[in-house]
């Protein structure tokens, strides 16, 4: 029996690239898990403009037939991070026009795990509506917003305490194990 779990982690433009970069250095350690990675165009801009790098190579967003944009193989969990206003609002309406937006109308049709991570503010109304939809549609929404509970030192504090807390939100890592990776 295969017991491998199998993770969509979709990035799309908006900024946090350092976000997406930890949860698929943190996910793809964890036993079990089969990590995807889908990148919208501009998302791979934003991560050479904010991490000084190319990104990884992952699914080709401009294709239907890719992995996980079916019902009939759906993933066990999608997690877009950082999710843009943009792909927010196509996910909400059922546009489905891109992977990243199939593989979310998937999750919401088969009742299946999407979380989504918004980093924008302010809010528009738009935005508020959409949000509303999305969790009236099943979705998680969490956005980028890091706590300073434990006074942390550093961003990459900041960083890793934000990821703890997404992959405990996928089911994939206890919220506690965050302290094993200082």
């Amino acid at each position: 029996m295969n017991t491998s779990k199998n993770v969509v982690l979709a990035v799309t433009g908006a900024s946090g690239a350092c976000y997406a970069r930890r949860f698929l250095e943190r996910a793809s350690a964890l036993p079990g898990v089969s990590l995807h990675l889908v990148l919208t165009d501009t998302a791979r801009e934003v991560w050479r403009h904010e991490l000084g790098s190319e990104a990884p190579q992952g699914l080709d967003n401009h294709r239907f037939d890719a992995p996980f944009c079916s019902g009939s193989a759906a993933a066990d969990v999608v997690v877009v991070l950082p999710c843009s206003m943009g792909t927010l609002g196509r996910i909400a309406a059922g546009t489905a026009d891109d992977a990243i937006a199939r593989m979310a109308d998937v999750q919401l049709k088969e009742r299946r795990p999407l979380i989504l991570v918004p980093r924008e503010t302010p809010l528009s109304l738009i935005h508020l509506r959409n949000m509303t939809s999305l969790t009236e549609a099943g979705a998680v929404i969490a956005p980028a917003a890091p706590g300073f509970y434990a006074r942390p030192g550093s961003l990459d504090i900041l960083v890793d305490s934000f990821v703890a807390r997404i992959l405990q939100l996928a089911g994939l890592q206890p919220l506690e194990e965050q302290y094993k990776w200082s």
